[in-house]
C-alpha cells in the first residue's frame, strides 16, 4: 500500500486516552532513568502518526529532544538507515557541542565532519548483545565491524544526549525499513538500561504477511523486557461518530455523518476522504485517492488471487467457502492457494471459525467492486444468482437472490424474490428491511410483464404492506406516500369497506404528523360515510376508533366519547378485540380530561392488556404512552420511568421501536429521564436508530437530546445541533418548542441573552400558528423568555442604556403576562393544570421579579418548592437566582443553603454551565461550597501554563509569538490550545477565549491594565 497522507484536522485527539496515558507512562519512566520502547502497531490510516505526534508535544512541553525519523518504500536494498539519519540529523547544534567525535557517525550524517581514522579497530566482544540477531552469524569480519561501530556511534550519541535531557526518538513506518534499519533498531533495544530515552516505533500489522522480515524481528524484540507492543484499534461506533461530526464542515447533515462514520469503520483517514469527498461532490462515492490506496494492496497478489478477491467482491462483505467455490471455477487446490495468498496479504480474513471469508474492511470491497468491467459485474452477479436460487428456503436467500437477480437484469425473478425477502424480514421483526424489499418490487411491477407477477400478491396488497411497514420503520412520510397510492386503487374497485380501511389508514398516517390533522379528520370523515348505513363489521369499529382519536385530539370531546363508544359496541359484535382495544384506550384519554386521573390510569392498563391479548402492536403500544404520560403528568417520575423502559422494551422486542408510538416511547423517555436528573440515560435513550429514518423521526429525537447537551455545557456542539435543527422546526411542534427552549438558554449561559430573545420571539410564533395561541408549552418559553429579557436589563443599566432596559422590562412584562394566561386559557389534557406547567409558571413569575432588581425571594422559594417533585435541574437553577435574591437582602445563611443544594446537584449532573455560575456567585459573596480545593479546581480547570498561553491568546497573540512569549515552541502552543478547547468545548481558539471569558475564567485586558 502507498503512503497514506497524514492527517491535517487540526482537531483534538480523540478516543485515545489510553493509548496516550500508556505512552505518557513510558515517557515519564524513561525521563526519570529507566528506559523504554514501545512499538505501536496498527492499519494504515487508523492514526498511529496522530497519536505519537501527541505524545512529542507532551515531551517537548516537559522539556524533552524529540527526534522523528520515517522509513520509505524503496525495498529491501534502498536508502540504508534513512529513519535514523533523518531523526538524528535534527538534534542540530546539540551534535558538535560537547559530545565526544564518533568517526563512525559520518556514514550516517555526512554533514558530521570528523577526522578520518586510520584503523578503526575490532569492537570488543562484550559490546556486541548475545542476543541481537547478528550475533554469532557467519559473515564478512570487516563488514561486521563497520556495521556495529556505527550502531555503537549511533547507541552512544543517543546516551550522550539523553544525559542532557529525555530524548523521545520516533520511527515511523518500520514494515518499511530496510535490513540495516532493522538490525540497528535491534541493537539500541537490546541495550536499553537506564538512559533518559523513549523509542517510540511505528508499523502497519496489516502489511506484515508471514515472510515479511519485520514479522520475526518483532517476536524477539517483545521478548525484551524494556520493549512493549500497543496495538491501535479502529475507532468504536461512537468514537467514530464522534471524530467525523468534529471533522465535519456546516451544512452536512446528521445522515452523512452517521453513513461517513459507518463506512470508515473507525479508520481516521478514511473518514477524512469520505468527509472531503461529500463536502467537494456532494455524493457518497469513493475519492480517487482512497481508491488508489485501497486497491494497490490488491494488485500486490497473484493473477488468482486477485481473481477470487475480485469474485467475492460481488458476494458483499462475506462469502462462504462453498459459495464462492461455486462462482470462481477454481479447483480446490487452486481455490484454496489463492485464498491463503489474500489473508496473507490482509485482503481477506477468516471469519471466526466458520468457512467464511470477509473483505478486511468494507471500503477495500467497494474499491474492488467499483473496478470491475460492466459485462464481468453481470455475469458475476447471475452465477451467484443461480447458487441462491438454489438455496431457497434458507434464511436471507431470498433477500440475496432478489439483489444479484437485479443486478444481473433478471427482472421477473428480482421481483418475486422481493416479495418474499420483503415477507421474510417482516417475520423477523425488521420493518426497515421489509420496507426495502418491498419498494424494490413496487418499483419493478410495471417493468415486469402482468403473466410474469407473482400469483400471490397484487400491487394493492404491496402498497398496503409498504404502508404498514413504512410507519413502523420511521418513515411516516412515506407511508401517507403509499396510503395516498393505496386509497387511488381502491377507488377503482367496487367496495366501499376497502375503501373505507384504506383511508382509516390514510387518516392513521396523516393524524400522527402536524399540520396533518384537518387532512386526517376529513379523509375519517369520508371513511365513516362509507360505512355509516352498514352493519358492524372490523372495517367500521376501526373507523370509528380512529375517527374517536382524531376528534379528541382537535378538541371536540364529547362526539369523541360518542364515536369511541359505538366503536366498542361494534368491536364486540364482531370481536374485533384490536379495534376495540384502541377505542378503549380513546375512552381512557377523555376521562383522564375530566379530571379521572387514577380511572384512566386502570383503564389504560386494561385497554393494553387487551391489545396484547388480540396481538395488536401499534394499539398496545399506544396504551404504553398514554399510561407513561399519565404518570409523568402528575410528577410521578419514577413511576413514568418505569413505564417508560418496559414500554421502550416491549417496542425493541417486537421490532416496533420507530413506529408512530415506539418513537413516542423514545421521546418521552428521553425527556423525563433528563428532568428527573438521570443524564447518563436520557443520552443513551437520544442515540439515533441504526438505520436510516425519517428526517421528522431523526430531528424529533435530536431535538429531545438538545437541552442536555447545552445544561452540560457542550456549547459547539450544541451550535451545530440547533443549526441543523433549524430547518426542521416546521416538522413538528415540538421539534420547534425543543429547539426555541434550548437556543434560549445556550443564548443565555453564552452571555448573549439578546439572542435568546430572538430565540423564544420566534419560537412563540410558529407554535401558536400550529397549536393556537394558548399552548401549554408556552408556559416554558415565556419563562426563558423573561429570563432572557431580565440579563438584557442587567446588562443594558451596566452600559447605562435607560430606553433598552426599559424596553426590556415592558417585554419581559408581557411574556410574564402570557404565561398567566395561558395557565388559565390554555387546556391541559387532564382538565387542571399539571406540576411541571405550575413549576414553569412560577418560574415566570419570579423571573419577571428580576426585571426590576435582584429578584422578589419569595418568589424565587415558591418557584424552588414548585420544582420540587423531582425536577433536580430546574429546582437548582431556581435556587441560584434565589440566592442572588437572598444575598441582596442580606440573608446570607439561607443564600448559603440555597448554594450548597444546587452545587451538590450541579456537580452530580455534571452541569457545567450551572455548577460554574453557582460557585461564582459564591467566590463573589465570599461563600465556600464543600471541599474549598473542589471548589478552586473547578472554578480555574486550567493548568498555569494554560492559563498564560490563553491570556495571550485573548491578547491577539499568534502561536507563535505566544511560544516566543513563554519560551516554548509553536507546536508546544498548539497542544496547549488543543487542551483548553477541549475542556471548553470549544472549536476554535476565539470561541475557547469568549467561552472562557462568559465563564469568568479568563480576565479581560482591560482588567489588567494599570
Amino acid at each position: 500500500m502507498p503512503d497514506v497522507p497524514r492527517l491535517g484536522s487540526g482537531i483534538p485527539l480523540m478516543a485515545r486516552d489510553r493509548e496516550l496515558d500508556r505512552l505518557r507512562a513510558a515517557f515519564d519512566r524513561a525521563a526519570a532513568g529507566t528506559a523504554a520502547a514501545v512499538l505501536v502497531a496498527g492499519d494504515a490510516g487508523v492514526g498511529k502518526t496522530r497519536l505519537t505526534e501527541e505524545l512529542a508535544g507532551t515531551a517537548r512541553a516537559a522539556g524533552a529532544l524529540v527526534l522523528a525519523g520515517r522509513c520509505l518504500d524503496a525495498g529491501e536494498t534502498g536508502l540504508p538507515y534513512l529513519p535514523f539519519a533523518e531523526a538524528l540529523g535534527q538534534a542540530g547544534d546539540l551534535l558538535p557541542a560537547g559530545l565526544p567525535v564518533r568517526p563512525a557517525l559520518a556514514r550516517l550524517l555526512p554533514g558530521y565532519a570528523v577526522p578520518a581514522v586510520a584503523d578503526p579497530g575490532r569492537l570488543a566482544p562484550e559490546l556486541i548483545p548475545a542476543n541481537w540477531p547478528g550475533a554469532g552469524r557467519e559473515s564478512r569480519p570487516e563488514q561486521d565491524i563497520g556495521q556495529l561501530q556505527l550502531f555503537d556511534a549511533v547507541h552512544g550519541l543517543l546516551e550522550d544526549l539523553a544525559g542532557q535531557g529525555p530524548v523521545l526518538l520516533v520511527l515511523e513506518d518500520l514494515h518499511w525499513a530496510d535490513g540495516s534499519t532493522r538490525g540497528l533498531l535491534s541493537f539500541l533495544l537490546a541495550r536499553l538500561r537506564t538512559q533518559r530515552l523513549l523509542v517510540v516505533g511505528t508499523y502497519r500489522g496489516d502489511d506484515l504477511t508471514r515472510r515479511h522480515p519485520l514479522r520475526g524481528l518483532l517476536a524477539e524484540l517483545v521478548r525484551l523486557p524494556a520493549v512493549e507492543r500497543l496495538e491501535l484499534e479502529p475507532f468504536g461506533s461512537a468514537a467514530s461518530h464522534e471524530f467525523v461530526l468534529a471533522l465535519a464542515e456546516e451544512g452536512l447533515s446528521d445522515d452523512v455523518v452517521r453513513e461517513v462514520a459507518g463506512r470508515s469503520e473507525g479508520n481516521a483517514f478514511f473518514a477524512e476522504e469520505l468527509l472531503a469527498a461529500y463536502a467537494e461532490y456532494g455524493g457518497g462515492g469513493l475519492p480517487a485517492t482512497l481508491v488508489d490506496v485501497l486497491l494497490a494492496r490488491v494488485e500486490r497478489l497473484g493473477e488468482a488471487a486477485q481473481q477470487v478477491v475480485r469474485v467475492a467482491s460481488v458476494a458483499g462483505r462475506e462469502v462462504p467457502h462453498a459459495r464462492l467455490h461455486a462462482v470462481a471455477g477454481l479447483s480446490d487446490v487452486d481455490l484454496e492457494e489463492a485464498l491463503r495468498e489474500a489473508i496473507q496479504h490482509h485482503v481477506l480474513v477468516v471469519v471466526g471459525d466458520w468457512a467464511v471469508y470477509s473483505f478486511r474492511h468494507a471500503l477495500l470491497r467497494e474499491a474492488v467492486y467499483g473496478d470491475l468491467l460492466p459485462g464481468e459485474r453481470v455475469r458475476l452477479h447471475a452465477a451467484y444468482a443461480e447458487a441462491f436460487a438454489a438455496e431457497q428456503g434458507s434464511r436471507g436467500a431470498a433477500a440475496a437472490l432478489a439483489h444479484h437477480s437485479m443486478e444481473s437484469h433478471a427482472m421477473p425473478r428480482a421481483l418475486a424474490a422481493s416479495v418474499a425477502a420483503a415477507e421474510e424480514a417482516e417475520r423477523l421483526g425488521a420493518p426497515a428491511e421489509s420496507l426495502r424489499h418491498l419498494e424494490r418490487a413496487l418499483r419493478l411491477w410495471d417493468a415486469v410483464a402482468p403473466d410474469e407477477h407473482p400469483s400471490d400478491v397484487d400491487e394493492l396488497t404491496l402498497l398496503r404492506r409498504a404502508l404498514w411497514v413504512a410507519g413502523t420503520s420511521g418513515e411516516p412520510e412515506r407511508a401517507i406516500a403509499y396510503a395516498r397510492s393505496a386509497v387511488k386503487l381502491a377507488d377503482q374497485r367496487q367496495d366501499p369497506e376497502l375503501q373505507a380501511r384504506l383511508r382509516r389508514r390514510l387518516a392513521q398516517a396523516l393524524y400522527i404528523l402536524d399540520g396533518r390533522q384537518a387532512e386526517a379528520r376529513e379523509v375519517i370523515e369520508r371513511a365513516w360515510t362509507l360505512v355509516a348505513d352498514r352493519p358492524a363489521s372490523d372495517v367500521r369499529a376501526w373507523v370509528l376508533a380512529v375517527y374517536a382519536t382524531i376528534l379528541r385530539t382537535t378538541g371536540a370531546w364529547d362526539t369523541a366519547r360518542e364515536r369511541a363508544e359505538l366503536a366498542v359496541s361494534d368491536a364486540r359484535a364482531v370481536s374485533a378485540a384490536a379495534a376495540e382495544a384502541d377505542a378503549l384506550t380513546t375512552l381512557a384519554v377523555l376521562a383522564e380530561g375530566t379530571g379521572r386521573i387514577e380511572e384512566a390510569r386502570e383503564r389504560l392498563v386494561a385497554a393494553r392488556q387487551k391489545a396484547l391479548e388480540a396481538g395488536a402492536l401499534q394499539v398496545e403500544l399506544r396504551a404504553w404512552f398514554m399510561l407513561a404520560i399519565n404518570r409523568y403528568e402528575q410528577g410521578l417520575l419514577d413511576e413514568a420511568a418505569r413505564v417508560l423502559n418496559a414500554g421502550v422494551e416491549r417496542a425493541k422486542a417486537t421490532g416496533m421501536a420507530w413506529s408512530t408510538y415506539g418513537l413516542e416511547l423514545r421521546v418521552l423517555q428521553v425527556i423525563s429521564r433528563y428532568v428527573a436528573g438521570d443524564w447518563a440515560g436520557s443520552e443513551a435513550a437520544a442515540e439515533p436508530p441504526g438505520h436510516r429514518v425519517s428526517g421528522t423521526v431523526s430531528a424529533r429525537l435530536t431535538a429531545a437530546g438538545a437541552p442536555l447537551v447545552v445544561a452540560r455545557g457542550r456549547f459547539a456542539e450544541a451550535e451545530r445541533m440547533l443549526a441543523d435543527l433549524r430547518g426542521e422546526r416546521h416538522r413538528d411542534l415540538q421539534i420547534a418548542v425543543l429547539t426555541g427552549a434550548a437556543g434560549a438558554e445556550l443564548a443565555c449561559w453564552r452571555g448573549r441573552p439578546e439572542r435568546a430573545v430572538e430565540w423564544i420571539k420566534e419560537t412563540l410564533e410558529s407554535a401558536e400558528q400550529v397549536g393556537g395561541q394558548w399552548l401549554l408549552a408556552g408556559i416554558r418559553l415565556a419563562a426563558l423568555g423573561v429570563a432572557a429579557h431580565a440579563d438584557v436589563v442587567e446588562r443594558a443599566t451596566v452600559r447605562r442604556d435607560p430606553e433598552a432596559a426599559k424596553a426590556a422590562v415592558e417585554q419581559g412584562d408581557a411574556l410574564a403576562e402570557h404565561a398567566r394566561k395561558t395557565a388559565a386559557l390554555g387546556v391541559p389534557r387532564t382538565g387542571t393544570l399539571g406540576l411541571e406547567g405550575r413549576a414553569w409558571l412560577a418560574r415566570a413569575l419570579a423571573e419577571a421579579s428580576r426585571l426590576r432588581g435582584h429578584g422578589d425571594p419569595d418568589l424565587w422559594t415558591a418557584a424552588v418548592d414548585a420544582f420540587d417533585y423531582g425536577a433536580g435541574y430546574d429546582r437548582a437553577l431556581c435556587q441560584l437566582r434565589l440566592a442572588e435574591a437572598l444575598l441582596a437582602v442580606d440573608r446570607r445563611d439561607d443564600a448559603a443553603a440555597a448554594l450548597r443544594a444546587a452545587d451538590e446537584v450541579a456537580t452530580r449532573l455534571d452541569a457545567r454551565p450551572l455548577r460554574d455560575a453557582l460557585r461564582r456567585l459564591a467566590k463573589r459573596a465570599r461563600i465556600t461550597l464543600g471541599d474549598p480545593v473542589a471548589v478552586r479546581d473547578a472554578v480555574d480547570p486550567f493548568t498555569p501554563r494554560e492559563r498564560a498561553v490563553l491570556h495571550l491568546v485573548a491578547l491577539g497573540r499568534t502561536n507563535r509569538q505566544v511560544g516566543d512569549e513563554l519560551f516554548i515552541s509553536e507546536k508546544t502552543v498548539s497542544v496547549h490550545l488543543t487542551r483548553i478547547m477541549a475542556k471548553l468545548g470549544a472549536a476554535r481558539r476565539a470561541e475557547a477565549v469568549a467561552i472562557a471569558l462568559e465563564r469568568g475564567l479568563l480576565s479581560t485586558p482591560a482588567d489588567n491594565a494599570p
